[in-house]
């Protein structure tokens, strides 16, 4: 014998019935037990109608009527014209039964579990009758549940009475002489024949109680999806099936919200070693998932990933409380005799404090029956009242190989603490089969996909980008991500996702990426660009592996940096404005970065795509000293004094500068060396400096006139000066030298260290002398590289290197 269980979606319509019904036939030659649920939806519909009724609103006689017209048009499309009066006559009559229940309840505006059992069970009776009625054979027997299978009276998920039910059941079937059966699900009764219910999703239990009182070959649930799945395919798009499992796997993953199939179904036929095959009606050559005593093995340590919702954590508090036996006694029987069911149980080892997990639903009854309890302690202050978290969620990880095997847990938090996710409390089993943690219900999406990524997902790790500024170099930056989307994929099994954009006047979101070839149209349609609710989005969205990337100039921007990384979202910054600003806040950002799990890094600051502020990190972290140094910092001003000759006016040359993409977007901040001097203060505070601007001298070039007004007067006024230019330029010249604009660090000063930026002329001696075009050079002196220092060298403007040193940040961030 098999018995085959069909699920609310499986008989939601005449269509799907019809689905349902060439799946039984497709086993004749066995005798097949059918077990139905209620027609999609008419559970609720007859819930509805009895609570309307409780409340005195009529609009109970409208569910009822749903309810009828549902039935009647499903027994018009699949029952036989000559069955169908008989069929129609039956459900006016349950339906009107119905109506009267109700209007009882209206006039004592009181429902019962008792009655709301009753209620309910019309909805499973119905869709038998009727699905019974549609096969139109002589062979196919119904048969009510609720004469075979006995409970006790808890209304609402009463309890089987297994010894009384198996002989019941043996019986009927030994008596029989049909090959198939139509029975409800969900339904049974007690031992005065009084209407009972096995919990919401008891059909399952009902068909896992046939299997069992008749030893069946197999128990397939038949359902709308292809077997249980690594994770809830709504949450991870990447949920992959599961072959095979083991039944206690089945019970950790459905206890804990895998809605595939009801917590209470295994128990039955595990005990006598019965397959459960979980298959889709609506594909039903999909293999599905078989659930078993010994599955098959798998490469995978964790099985599944599933979680519950709308729940509230519950402490319990104080001193009084250590070394004093009964308190955790007292508490789950305080809880108990409130029926509140608990989840989760965490208790520290100190004894100082317990905590549970209820459903939303209970905490009041559990908040109100545990302070009762415990009423003298909290009023002689030896323990605190119970103090209750809401809207938190558990995720939990479940599989039998993690059992003795190391690192799970650490793999789970660490993977979960990377990405921002704070955990309330913690629970795991002496059987290992399950490790769960509880989070903020916000979370449990970003949750349940770094899980299933960081267990499952070996092949790519997906990064959500958010860029802020498509400017030269942003630009660039986007033609390289797409350009290299390939070679990451294959090369460091990344998948970049840009997932947000924004120039200075419009900003676009897409959670499942931007086409970058459709980019520059879709910002024009786009939302009109907020920074606020460009960063709230960013944080809205709570995506997994997240990172900003700031590609702008603009201080506002910098200033949604903390916020940004104490949500632990990686930023990457070409702008200079955060590393540049006081100490107290460039210290600021860093030690969020390292509380929080992100990085910060700004790599670019200095010498665009040179590995300057890299190369700084692993020379300190590797034990050396920074003792000075010296550096061409700006490719601007280099260009400009490589290029200039007192031919063409120092004007021309800046302007060609700026329109090749080398200065600033105001020339006015590279010309005064102002950016140089935030350049050498990042590189001296990258080495343990505690430094502002006006630590750093300067001296300056430019005539006060060029540094007034506008950018077009600006160059009006270089014009003006050019005999200056030209004047600087010769005196170079005569001496055989050429002219540099150098920062210099020295660890050593009358202030505990220097700094300062300024022209200068540099012999061919120097390392600056043959220093060519846009490049730029670094010359750190350290305790290992006293007198021949560690140089770097290359453009150190532009913007497709600068959008480079940028992606090379992100991989960073990516790889963390």
């Amino acid at each position: 014998m098999k018995v085959l269980k069909f699920g609310g979606t499986s008989v939601a319509n005449a269509a799907n019935i019809k689905k349902v019904m060439a799946i039984v036939n497709a086993n004749a030659g066995d005798r097949v037990v059918v077990i139905v649920s209620a027609l999609g939806g008419i559970t609720d519909l007859l819930i509805t109608a009895a609570t309307l009724s409780e409340t005195g609103d009529e609009k109970y006689n409208a569910a009822i009527e749903e309810i009828r017209y549902r039935h009647i048009s499903t027994v018009k499309e699949i029952v036989p014209a000559d069955r169908q009066t008989d069929v129609i006559d039956m459900v006016n009559g349950a339906c009107k039964e119905i109506g009267e229940i109700c209007r009882g309840i209206f006039l004592l505006k009181e429902l019962s579990p008792r009655t709301k059992d009753r209620v309910m069970s019309y909805g499973e009776m119905l869709s038998s009758r009727v699905i019974h009625a549609a096969f139109g054979k002589e062979n196919i027997e119904w048969a009510d549940s609720r004469k075979l299978i006995v409970t006790d009276d808890h209304y609402g998920m009463a309890a089987v009475n297994f010894e009384t039910t198996n002989k019941n059941i043996s019986e009927y079937f030994a008596l029989s002489k049909d090959d198939i059966f139509i029975l409800p699900g969900f339904i049974a009764s007690d031992r005065n024949n009084v209407t009972t219910t096995l919990g919401r999703g008891g059909s399952d239990y009902t068909a896992a109680i046939f299997a069992a009182a008749t030893n069946a070959s197999a128990l397939e649930i038949w359902t709308d999806v292809s077997g249980m799945m690594t994770a809830d395919p709504r949450a991870v798009t990447t949920a992959m099936r599961l072959p095979e499992i083991s039944y206690r796997e089945a019970m950790e993953l459905s206890h804990f919200g895998a809605k595939v199939i009801y917590p209470p179904t295994v128990q039955p036929v595990m005990n006598k070693n019965i397959p459960i095959l979980v298959k889709n009606t609506f594909a039903p050559e999909d293999e599905g998932t078989l659930i078993k005593n010994e599955p098959a093995p798998s490469n995978n340590i964790v099985r599944g990933i599933s979680g519950i919702n709308k729940l509230v954590l519950m402490s319990l508090e104080g001193s009084g409380m250590v070394g004093i036996p009964g308190f955790s006694k007292r508490l789950f029987e305080a809880l108990a005799s409130a029926s509140v069911n608990v989840i989760l149980i965490t208790q520290a080892s100190s004894e100082h404090s317990i905590s549970v997990c209820v459903e939303a639903e209970q905490a009041a009854r559990a908040q109100h029956a545990v302070d009762t309890a415990f009423q003298f302690e909290i009023r002689s202050g030896s323990i605190e009242p119970l103090r209750t978290e809401y809207d938190l969620s558990i995720v939990a990880i479940v599989g039998d190989n993690m059992k003795n095997h190391t690192g799970v847990s650490g793999k789970m938090f660490g993977a979960l603490g990377r990405n921002g996710v704070n955990i309330r409390a913690i629970a795991q089993g002496s059987s290992e089969r399950n490790i769960s943690a509880v989070i903020r219900t916000e979370d449990v999406i970003k949750a349940t996909n770094i899980l299933h990524e960081e267990f499952f997902e070996s092949g790519y790790k997906q990064v959500n980008i958010f860029i802020a500024g498509l400017g030269n170099v942003g630009k660039k930056l986007t033609d390289q991500l797409h350009n290299q989307k390939q070679f990451l994929r294959d090369h460091l099994r990344l998948q970049l996702r840009i997932t947000g954009m924004a120039n200075s006047r419009k900003m676009i979101f897409n959670e499942e990426g931007i086409d970058l070839s459709e980019a520059t149209a879709l910002l024009k349609v786009g939302a009109d660009m907020d920074l606020g609710e460009f960063s709230n989005e960013i944080q809205k969205k709570n995506l997994r592996n997240t990172v900003f990337v700031d590609v702008t100039a603009n201080d506002d921007v910098a200033d949604i940096y903390s916020e940004l990384l104490q949500k632990s979202i990686s930023v990457v910054a070409c702008n200079k404005a955060a590393a540049s600003s006081t100490y107290e806040n460039y210290k600021k950002l860093k030690t969020n970065a390292h509380e929080f799990n992100s990085l910060f890094l700004f790599e670019t600051n200095v010498g665009a795509g040179l590995p300057v502020i890299g190369t700084l990190n692993d020379l300190i972290r590797s034990g050396d000293k920074i003792n000075k140094i010296e550096a061409v910092l700006s490719g601007t001003l280099n260009f400009v004094f490589n290029n200039y000759d007192g031919t063409k006016s120092f004007a021309t040359i800046v302007k060609q500068a700026q329109d090749e993409g080398y200065t600033e977007p105001d020339p006015r901040l590279d010309l005064s060396g102002k950016d140089v001097m935030r350049k050498i203060m990042i590189l001296a505070r990258e080495a343990g400096e505690q430094i502002e601007t006006e630590d750093i001298s300067i001296n300056s070039f430019m005539p006060a006139s060029c540094m007034n007004g506008s950018v077009e007067d600006f160059y009006h006024a270089m014009e003006k000066e050019e005999a200056h230019f030209k004047k600087l330029y010769a005196d170079a010249s005569a001496a055989g030298k050429k002219l540099k604009f150098i920062a210099s660090y020295s660890a050593e000063g009358a202030n505990g260290f220097h700094a300062s930026v300024g022209l200068q002329q540099v012999d061919p001696k120097s390392d600056f002398y043959h220093l060519y075009g846009k490049d730029n050079a670094v010359l750190f002196y350290t305790d290992r590289y006293p007198e021949n220092p560690l140089v770097i060298k290359g453009a150190g403007a532009g913007a497709e290197v600068t959008a480079s040193g940028v992606f090379a940040d992100i991989i960073r961030a990516a790889t963390i």
